[in-house]
């Protein structure tokens, strides 16, 4: 049940009397839900820094006056969060579903996890949101990347968040998106599907940032015509389904456009359940495409590149942005990917010079993280503070405040990425601006990145009107 209480910092004094939670993060501990009542308390003026936190992206939105009430439920109280940064701060609980022990994306996982770690603590040393602190780990819980495990998870996150900062991969997604449904809970996913720009498929839950998989390869197609010739043949190989399925659906809706017949499909999988990508090698090879696009793991990658060129292919590869990681260029198929590939990637990578790359950056204190995942967990933390925000000037930090706050929200991630205003259906929610990456020893994480985004011809021509491919 929802409640009303004012926007403020709770009294000091109450802490005195109990209302902060003991500061231990266990993850089998869940804060006590929040009676019904009405706090008659006079709000502090907010001395916060705003330069201190990452940029606010919500749109006018007037804030309610003061003394004026929020509505709260589910995953938001009064008491402080554990280890609160500010304890005259009521808390908000948010979920994270990720791989972070021996999963296939655990390598890329953590940092993501980081970095939304490292995001919420700035905005919580800015003074929180409305008067609430935001929570990310006592509600952080391992899928291993896998559905029934993420599904688990869920059920055991569901009754005490108000929301999902990090859902990780879609079939995992979609194996808990009719209960999410149900309860009004928003997410933002950690992964690129077509089909969360249409509502038939995410219920209107779903924020996604930057383009999909599909539009990846559309856009990618023309970077490379304009930048290495003529393309007369394709092959597009990944993973089945929302991934590599994705991807294909684009290289063959790119050359349907553009008058292309030769393309190839080559499906395959993880080196952990194929044993090794030989048979990707030979299909190549045999088909001796012009470009391959690659819709795989780092370290499929490397050997799919390694192994065509040391074959004496003489094509090129364009890489999904899941394909890369600097420890690739400590790989035998470092000179070739050097060489032949280039990494594609819906935002700015560790050499952008936006503000919100700048804000990333400076997180880390001068320090690298292992890889990009720490940009993809930087720039998808935007869109649900600017929910929060958005909700709470709406006076109400409930999931059905959030959920209706969606519609018509902009959040333009401080330059690290497109600007996105969700609440949209198919091209009028995404967003194609491409950033094209070389491997370079001397840049940052191994990549050497354009600096202005690619907007490629054909994605206005072919329309966006369903998902490209399934999710599996």
């Amino acid at each position: 049940m929802s409640r009303s209480t004012t926007p403020r910092r709770l009294l000091a004094a109450a802490a005195a009397t109990g209302l902060i939670l003991s500061a231990c993060t266990a993850v089998d501990e869940d804060p006590e839900a929040a009676d019904d009542e009405t706090v008659e308390e006079s709000p502090e003026p907010d001395e916060s820094d705003d330069s201190a936190a990452p940029d606010d992206d919500t749109d006018d939105t007037e804030p309610p006056e003061a003394g004026g009430e929020i509505t709260i439920g589910d995953g938001v109280t009064e008491e402080a969060c554990p280890d609160a940064v500010n304890a005259d701060n009521g808390c908000i609980y948010l979920g994270i579903l990720s791989d972070l022990t021996e999963g296939p994306f655990a390598a890329l996982a953590v940092p993501i996890t980081d970095a939304q770690r490292a995001y919420w603590a700035e905005v919580n040393e800015a003074g929180g949101v409305a008067g609430f602190d935001v929570d990310i780990d006592t509600y952080t819980r391992d899928t291993k990347y896998q559905p029934a495990e993420h599904a688990a998870a869920y059920q055991q996150i569901e009754p005490n968040i108000l929301a999902i900062a990090q859902s990780l991969g879609t079939v995992n997604t979609e194996s808990v998106l009719g209960d999410m449904d149900s309860n009004d809970i928003v997410a933002v996913p950690a992964s690129w599907w077509s089909g969360y720009a249409f509502s038939e498929n995410d219920h209107g839950l779903i924020m996604e940032t930057g383009y999909s998989y599909c539009t990846e390869a559309i856009v990618g197609l023309d970077w490379f015509t304009e930048n290495h010739g003529d393309v007369t043949s394709i092959a597009a190989v990944g993973y089945p389904g929302d991934y590599g399925g994705d991807s294909a659906a684009g290289a063959q809706l790119w050359a349907e456009a553009n008058g292309i017949e030769d393309v190839t499909v080559i499906p395959t999988g993880p080196n952990q359940v194929t044993g090794g990508q030989d048979a990707v090698v030979s299909a190549v090879m045999a088909a001796q495409p012009d470009v391959v696009l690659l819709a795989v793991g780092p370290a499929e990658n490397a050997e799919i590149v390694g192994k065509l060129a040391g074959g004496g292919f003489t094509g090129r590869f364009l890489g999904s942005l899941p394909t890369w990681n600097p420890a690739l260029l400590d790989s035998a198929a470092a000179p070739a990917l050097v060489g032949l590939y280039n990494h594609l990637a819906p935002t700015e990578q560790w050499d952008g010079t936006s503000p919100g790359a700048e804000a990333m950056k400076a997180s880390m204190d001068g320090e690298l993280p292992p890889n990009g995942g720490y940009v993809i967990g930087w720039v998808m933390s935007y869109p649900m503070h600017a929910l929060l925000e958005k909700a709470a000037d709406s006076g109400d930090l409930t999931r059905a405040g959030l959920r209706a706050a969606m519609d018509g929200l902009e959040v333009d991630f401080d330059g690290m990425a497109e600007p996105i205003t969700y609440g949209g259906e198919g091209a009028d929610v995404a967003v194609s601006g491409l950033i094209v990456g070389t491997p370079n020893a001397e840049a940052p994480l191994g990549i050497e990145t354009t600096t202005e985004f690619f907007h490629g011809p054909t994605f206005e021509e072919v329309g966006y009107e369903q998902a490209c491919s399934a999710s599996s």
